[in-house]
């Protein structure tokens, strides 16, 4: 395939083939006079339309008229030379993207920029299990984030898939409603006693913002105290009025630019596991009406932080939402606060509810939950059938499975032989997360260790960084072969701290760390 795009490499590996070498005084070979891109074509249209009607001019020609008014043919001087020849076809589909979608995709998590920017396939064809295809038909181990940590029964879940298939069988979407929303709300309501009413949505984004209005409305109050990472929408972003605010919150750089200046000061955040910075914003801001954080991320609660929390919330009749899109359904069946013993009064699922199917759910106490009948919380797609159908089925089969207790298990394994690793090729490295949320980095250039494992784990057929959501689809033969596939990469990089070369080994640029715009 390569060579109906290239023509030359297959004339150098034809013996058949005459070759030889013209040389001229001076090297222009930089010059870029071919059409691959539109930038290219513009350049060439320009140069014909310089000499028309004149078309029996020659390449003599061109370089005087090229470098005597080079800005004037510059439009594709960003172009590498063959970079279409080294790079894969999910690259190439990467480029077409970034010139029809802002960012380039619809999550900043699966920016290829993010894993291995020029390298990273970027897109799949087909998934199973803990594996993906990507568009050359090349099969990748995923050792990452499995979408993002929606799939922990793994990808193509033959029980999910056959339960959407039924349900598309018969009709995804009608007039009328779909009797699973109401089989779902009590299968969540049934496993979280304290919750009592249940509102659907597609997106995390989109069940916190539910879960804010919600608890304003019933608190009668504005402000919000944060811990953690809600979602993009405008009441979140707020927090970052002025500018660094959430940089301590999962994603640094993020810019609030259309955000309304008038949101300033709504939104205060927190640090996990400081509760006296919580307390201090409560009694500053007397008009704090909702407490919203994350139960646990990168690391468990101390000293009894979340009782703490509870009991500041209850003391000044402020709404407690714990948003477990992350968390939930991944060290115990439901949410993680029922491993502490700490009810909230709105929790927030999403993510492994169904399996990789959009569905996402907001639970509560009744008396908070009743004000979404005085608020207007609406939406078409909220009503189709995939979603909860999918999530009936997933709660199945992790119930049947018990897939939280493998999850948790096979993740503190991981972590210890992360760590047996890191001492044995002389590394220092920091872990975070929950056992099946968790990663690591190497201390010292912690974004370039990040790109060069990630390269030579690829190139191993793994997706790799220093994140890892575990899956079902993770059994001890994969984990054996991928620590393994790791310590051999561990060694590179040990070999060139000593060396000193470790920029020098990456076959392209640093990976993002945090929210960037593209160029």
């Amino acid at each position: 395939n390569s060579d109906r795009e290239h023509v030359t490499p297959f004339m150098q590996r034809y013996s058949a083939a005459k070759r030889c070498n013209v040389s001229y005084s001076s090297d222009h070979s930089s010059k870029r006079w071919t059409v691959d891109e539109p930038e290219d074509y513009e350049v060439v249209k320009s140069i014909f339309e310089n000499f028309s009607p004149k078309i029996d001019f020659g390449w003599l020609d061109v370089l005087a008229l090229v470098d005597n008014n080079p800005d004037h043919y510059s439009a594709n001087n960003n172009i590498t030379r063959n970079e279409g020849y080294i790079m894969n076809t999910g690259q190439k589909l990467w480029k077409r993207a970034r010139k029809v979608i802002p960012g380039g995709n619809m999550l900043l998590s699966k920016r290829p920029e993010m894993f291995l920017p020029e390298k990273w396939p970027a897109y799949f064809s087909k998934t199973s299990g803990c594996l993906v295809w990507d568009l050359d038909n090349k099969r990748y181990i995923d050792m990452s984030l499995m979408g993002v940590g929606t799939n922990v029964l793994g990808y193509s879940c033959a029980a999910v898939d056959k339960a959407v298939r039924e349900v598309i069988d018969s009709g995804n979407l009608s007039t009328l409603n779909c009797p699973e929303e109401v089989y779902l709300a009590e299968l969540l309501t049934d496993m979280h006693p304290w919750s009592d009413m249940v509102r659907f949505a597609r997106s995390g984004g989109e069940a916190n913002t539910i879960a804010v209005r919600l608890a304003r409305a019933a608190s009668g109050r504005e402000k919000i105290a944060i811990c953690g990472y809600h979602g993009w929408h405008d009441w979140y972003l707020a927090a970052n009025l002025p500018s660094g605010q959430l940089d301590e919150h999962l994603l640094p750089g993020l810019d609030p630019a259309g955000v309304p200046k008038s949101l300033e000061g709504t939104v205060l955040p927190f640090r996990y596991n400081h509760f006296n910075e919580l307390e201090h914003l409560v009694n500053e801001n007397p008009d704090i009406g909702v407490i919203k954080m994350e139960v646990a991320r990168t690391e468990l609660p101390k000293d009894n932080f979340l009782k703490k929390v509870r009991d500041l919330a209850t003391k000044n009749n402020m709404v407690l939402v714990f948003d477990e899109c992350s968390s939930g359904f991944r060290t115990c069946f439901g949410g993680l606060h029922q491993e502490f013993k700490v009810d909230p009064d709105i929790a927030v699922f999403g993510k492994t509810l169904g399996n990789g199917y959009a569905i996402t759910a907001v639970i509560g106490r009744q008396e908070i939950m009743d004000h979404a009948q005085d608020s207007f919380i609406s939406s078409t797609f909220w009503t189709e059938r995939i979603g909860p159908a999918a999530a009936i089925a997933t709660i199945n089969e992790m119930r049947d499975q018990k897939s939280w207790e493998f999850v948790k298990k096979t993740g503190g394994e991981i972590k210890n032989q992360w760590d047996m690793l890191a001492k044995k090729n002389g590394l220092d490295i920091e872990q975070w997360g929950l056992p099946g949320l968790q990663g690591f980095n190497i201390l010292g250039e912690t974004n370039i260790f990040k790109t060069l494992i990630t390269q030579e784990m690829l190139k191993k057929g793994y997706l790799a960084n220093t994140t890892l959501y575990i899956s079902m689809a993770h059994n001890s033969e994969i984990i054996g072969e991928y620590l393994e596939a790791l310590d051999d990469c561990f060694h590179i990089v040990r070999k060139s701290i000593e060396k000193g070369n470790t920029l020098s080994l990456l076959e392209g640029p640093i990976c993002h760390n945090g929210f960037k715009r593209l160029n």
